[in-house]
């Protein structure tokens, strides 16, 4: 089979939540006498898990880090990625920065487009002041319909309008194409599948 390029610790379980597996499955896949993947390779992506961001900064992880953004309100924040309760935006900022500081690494912001939730002018402008002075890239994800949760994906000129924004501010980013949607498997599709049968 073909060799693997790239791997990213996210999804079902909070990677920083099970730090000690994580670091030794990234030793793993580094090791030369194992898969001997670059770090440039490996991604652990977090939903904002503030002692694991320090940890992976003090301890060198060899990965770079992913963050699951998706807004740059607290108030919306707070239910769209709810640990955000424990760990305000505010911290994760100050968390972020020692990161980067520290490895000199660029931070991946995920945020996920919902209409009429974190798609406006105005939370494309929070965006841009929160991740103001931290070496970053944004992947906007247009929302992939699943059940009957009442969020949808914004037109595609809103979706451009939000782009522009970051862009205009020279903020680099780029808007993820969508794969799978056309079987029900695009993001965060497959969950709906499994629960609903």
């Amino acid at each position: 089979g073909s060799a693997i390029n790239n791997a990213v610790a996210m999804g079902q379980g909070e990677p920083f939540l099970n730090i000690e597996s994580v670091k030794k499955a990234l030793e793993i896949l580094t090791h030369p006498k194992c898969f001997g993947m670059s770090r440039r390779h490996l991604t652990v992506s977090t939903a904002g898990i503030v002692p694991g961001i320090r940890t992976c900064a003090d301890e060198s992880f060899p990965c770079r880090l992913a963050v699951s953004l998706h807004s740059a309100k607290n108030q919306v924040r707070d239910v769209l990625v709810p640990i955000n309760r424990k760990y305000p935006l505010e911290e994760l900022k100050i968390a972020l920065r020692y990161y980067a500081d520290l490895t000199k690494n660029r931070i991946t912001f995920e945020y996920i487009l919902i209409d009429n939730v974190n798609d406006s002018t105005d939370d494309a402008r929070e965006l841009c002041n929160f991740i103001n002075g931290l070496p970053s890239f944004v992947n906007l994800i247009p929302y992939n319909a699943v059940g009957q949760t009442g969020y949808r994906r914004p037109s595609g000129k809103r979706i451009a309008n939000f782009a522009d924004v970051l862009a205009r501010a020279g903020i680099e980013a780029c808007i993820r194409q969508e794969k799978g949607a056309d079987i029900h498997a695009a993001c965060g599709q497959l969950t709906q599948q499994i629960f609903n049968g």
